[in-house]
């Protein structure tokens, strides 16, 4: 069934249960995130093609909505709000009858997979994600920090891609994925490469910040 929804074009992708902090300024967004607000109604956030023209941005077609969990008003009419993710959507058709952008949009889930295949690959997935994030934490000394990791493998797939470094066009096609097993799949394959590779960074830094490499060796 197809709704209507107001559509915040941004340079993130959002994803299902992830929270994301927002800094709203322009008159049109305030009015969007004001009728959000009165009205307890969610906004859909997409992600904005990169040639998009100031006004006139394109979000691409799957986008995720958005709860408003805290907003905080300012002076000056600016707001901060925290805002959540909920369910994926699909585009439909697009206007602009209102300040900013709205649609027409369906919700947009993954199709069901065997659960026993899922959870399989989850748990390969959580062994290299949970290797990656320690190494991470580490690089910025914060090792204290302790991630509870979901244990149902689409909400996990939705971690793991909202947290990956890498860039928003990748983070997209993640969110595109109508299949939790592909999502995991591709992720492990990220993570094989990426953990080896901040490994040996965090090395090379922890031999630098000791004084560097014996120069003595190297002669």
């Amino acid at each position: 069934m197809a709704i209507e929804l107001p559509l915040f074009p941004l340079n993130l992708v959002l994803f299902p249960g992830a929270d994301v902090p927002l800094h709203i300024f322009e008159p049109r967004y305030r009015q969007m995130i004001n009728e959000c607000y009165e009205q307890q109604k969610p906004f859909g956030i997409a992600l904005a093609y990169p040639d998009s023209e100031p006004l006139q941005e394109k979000p691409y077609s799957i986008g995720t909505m958005a709860e408003i969990e805290a907003l905080m008003r300012l002076e000056d009419g600016r707001m901060n709000l925290i805002a959540r993710g909920g369910k994926r959507f699909r585009i439909l058709s697009q206007h602009r009858e209102r300040p900013y952008l709205s649609g027409m949009v369906e919700i947009y889930e993954d199709r069901p997979e065997p659960e026993h295949t899922l959870l399989e690959h989850a748990d390969k997935a959580r062994q290299l994600f949970s290797a990656y994030l320690e190494i991470l934490l580490e690089v910025v000394g914060k090792q204290e920090i302790h991630f509870d990791l979901p244990s149902a493998p689409e909400e996990l797939s939705h971690f793991i891609a909202y947290f990956l470094d890498i860039e928003d066009e990748r983070k997209q096609r993640l969110l595109e994925l109508n299949s939790t097993l592909q999502r995991l799949t591709d992720e492990a394959e990220t993570l094989r490469h990426e953990v080896p590779f901040i490994r040996q960074m965090l090395s090379m830094s922890n031999v630098y910040r000791a004084g560097g490499p014996d120069r003595s060796k190297l002669n």
